[in-house]
């Protein structure tokens, strides 16, 4: 996973939460769902890395 791809979704993670929290506090449905989404893009992001970097692992060891 690159550097940059991997603070990218870190960042995402961080905002989803912090949106969910303030969906949390201000009792908004909507801020809740799409922090929840945020972070399930993030996790979708780090997955996707996660099978690149062991794709090239893989064709490296060939």
């Amino acid at each position: 996973m690159s550097l940059q791809d991997k603070a990218k979704a870190i960042a995402k993670n961080i905002e989803g939460k912090a949106q969910e929290v303030l969906g949390n506090i201000t009792d908004n449905p909507k801020h809740k769902a799409e922090g929840k989404a945020k972070q399930i893009q993030a996790e979708a992001m780090h997955t996707v890395e996660n099978l690149k970097d062991k794709a090239k692992n893989f064709i490296d060891k060939m």
